[in-house]
């Protein structure tokens, strides 16, 4: 396997920077999700990896040897696309065998390598049939299969779950997960869903404007988001803006948002932390009073949209697990409060 070491590299197409001095390393053995809004970069820089794009300017290095200069058939690259980009005129074990097959491998070699990629990806007997006769979940384990026969130093994922429907997805993020885990490999891929990202990801680079704005593990760039773009990328997010004080945050209207350290004028909460009730309520913590202007009913949770006075016509986000069945009525009086250490201070 391998480590991937991005340095410094610069993309531009004219005056635009698509990847603009970025610096990133993927270690040995890693799942690294690259996140962000179309036209951020993420794609470029997977491309840029896999060597059908030149960086401008830096390095890319797999274990230490600069690879920016050595063409994409000699990198020892597995790729896969969303599309799955299977032959349809070839069978599933020829498709899978393809990659040997145009470096000479001997047939039964060939054939010894295709039955163990059908086994690790859960689909032993299917070698004779046509991606056509598959599922879109299984001709995307084909797809990985296929990536994977070659023995590469790297996995290259773009969009791989993209084409699948929600369900489909969420049981093919578990496998490919479990295959990495089993395989080992060091796996890099491209996704704008958060989702994904959050059950796939060792690690997440949220990326912007060619930028990396933050990389750390899921759980942090979640639950410590380090700039208003990365809270909002990366969930749903209340933002408070005010002046820093020594208890937090003071709003426009004087009112103080306790917040777990030092505020620089500006503050995130998560909806899932928030407590609604009933009425105007004595609370512990940041508490605001509010109307809720729309309640989102999903079987196992309410989202609540509620106007405050603090935020004016942006509305509070308050998402509430369903434990009691209740929802409260378009229009009521709530109070909504949360402890300070859920008020995270962001950069702007």
């Amino acid at each position: 396997m391998s480590r991937v070491d991005i340095q410094h590299v610069t993309k531009r197409y004219g005056t635009f920077a698509a990847l603009d001095n970025v610096s990133i390393t993927f270690n040995d053995g890693e799942f690294f999700g690259l996140l962000g809004p179309s036209g951020s970069g993420k794609t470029t820089l997977l491309r840029s990896i896999a060597g059908f794009i030149t960086p401008d300017e830096g390095t890319i290095s797999f274990d230490g040897e600069q690879v920016e200069n050595v063409p994409v058939h000699r990198r020892a690259i597995g790729m896969v696309f969303q599309s799955y980009a299977l032959f349809p005129h070839l069978t599933i074990g020829e498709n899978i065998g393809f990659g040997l097959d145009v470096r000479g491998i001997a047939r039964e070699d060939i054939r010894k390598r295709v039955a163990e990629m059908l086994s690790l990806v859960r689909l032993a007997g299917l070698e004779g049939r046509y991606p056509r006769q598959l599922s879109g979940g299984q001709q995307q384990r084909v797809a990985l299969a296929r990536a994977l026969i070659t023995k590469p130093k790297v996995l290259l994922l773009d969009e791989p779950l993209g084409a699948l429907d929600r369900r489909l997805r969420q049981e093919m993020q578990v496998e490919l997960k479990d295959i990495q885990r089993e395989t080992g490999i060091t796996a890099i891929f491209v996704t704008h869903d958060q989702e994904e990202a959050l059950t796939l990801s060792d690690r997440i680079a949220i990326i912007d404007q060619g930028r990396l704005i933050q990389v750390d593990s899921p759980h942090t760039v979640y639950e410590r988001p380090t700039n208003i773009f990365a809270a909002n990328f990366l969930g749903d997010a209340n933002v408070f803006r005010g002046t820093p004080v020594p208890e937090g945050l003071r709003l426009a209207d004087g009112t103080i948002i306790a917040t777990f350290t030092a505020s620089t004028g500006a503050a995130i909460v998560r909806p899932e932390k928030l407590r609604v009730t009933s009425g105007h309520t004595k609370c512990s913590g940041n508490s605001l009073q509010g109307e809720i202007i729309q309640a989102i009913y999903s079987g196992a949770s309410v989202t609540y949209r509620i106007r405050t006075k603090v935020l004016g016509e942006t509305p509070l986000l308050a998402f509430i697990q369903n434990q009691t069945g209740e929802v409260l009525d378009t229009g009521a009086s709530v109070t909504v409060n949360w402890d300070k250490e859920q008020t995270i201070p962001v950069n702007t």
